[in-house]
């Protein structure tokens, strides 16, 4: 089980990368159980500061895997369900920047607009595939899709199905950023290094939790939410440190979450 995930950390960043290149890295109950296990263990690890989540090969997901999907259907499928949602990577109070290297279909497409920042190569392959298999939009992505990229948007992939590239990914607004292909991993990479050293990683997690959080809240109430979360971030040596480091114009040295 401990292949079906690669996982490696360089300068505070975690690399993840599903490790099923076969297959596209098709997702499987137990790839999935190993990844959100390394994500749990990541949140508790004070060398981590952020992760990047990748795809062996030439994919970064191409959904769920056929096979795996027909043993659950016909009750021959050995390995107990996992009881964490496909939205757990939303929970870990970490950044998760994907970096989307190939085809990106169903399931995967979910596990992509799960992390909290989104790179793809140009010339991935995007597709939401549900409509034509006989499904329907899965695992909250008939949430997250309008939410991102507006409703006639979310309406077109969902309802056709249709292939895109990841360039037209970025023109939907659909992903923060578009590199050529064999950059994609390097530039989330460094991204991720980026917020790893420079960034708070106590205001990190607030600030994932209030964003992930507040699409369901009013105005009112995130702007309440915020006045306590602020007083609290007063109290945090984060703060302390990031008033110190700009006025001493030096890099930052936050404590680990």
């Amino acid at each position: 089980m401990a292949e079906l995930v690669l996982s490696s950390v360089d300068q505070g960043v975690l690399t993840l990368t599903f490790n099923r290149p076969d297959t596209l890295n098709a997702w499987t109950p137990a790839m999935g159980r190993r990844y959100f296990d390394l994500l749990a263990e990541a949140e508790k690890d004070p060398e981590v500061r952020a992760v990047v989540v990748t795809g062996a090969g030439k994919g970064f997901c191409s959904g769920a895997d056929l096979k795996a999907l027909a043993a659950i259907q016909s009750g021959t499928y050995a390995e107990k369900p996992d009881p964490r949602p496909n939205t757990f990577p939303t929970t870990v109070g970490k950044p998760i920047v994907a970096a989307v290297n190939g085809a990106c279909a169903g399931l995967g497409m979910v596990h992509a607009l799960v992390c909290d920042l989104v790179l793809t190569a140009a010339d991935a392959k995007w597709t939401t595939a549900f409509s034509r298999r006989g499904l329907v939009a899965e695992y909250g992505l008939s949430w997250i899709l309008p939410r991102i990229m507006g409703q006639q948007r979310a309406m077109d992939v969902l309802l056709s199905g249709r292939v895109f590239t990841g360039s037209e990914a970025y023109e939907l607004g659909l992903v923060n950023r578009v590199v050529a292909g064999e950059s994609v991993l390097a530039e989330a990479q460094a991204y991720a290094r980026e917020l790893a050293a420079s960034s708070s990683p106590a205001s990190m997690a607030v600030i994932k939790r209030q964003v992930w959080r507040d699409w369901d809240a009013t105005l009112e109430a995130s702007s309440a939410a915020a006045v306590e979360e602020m007083m609290a971030s007063f109290r945090r040596p984060d703060f302390a440190e990031g008033v110190a480091s700009f006025l001493e114009r030096r890099p930052p040295r936050f404590p680990p979450l």
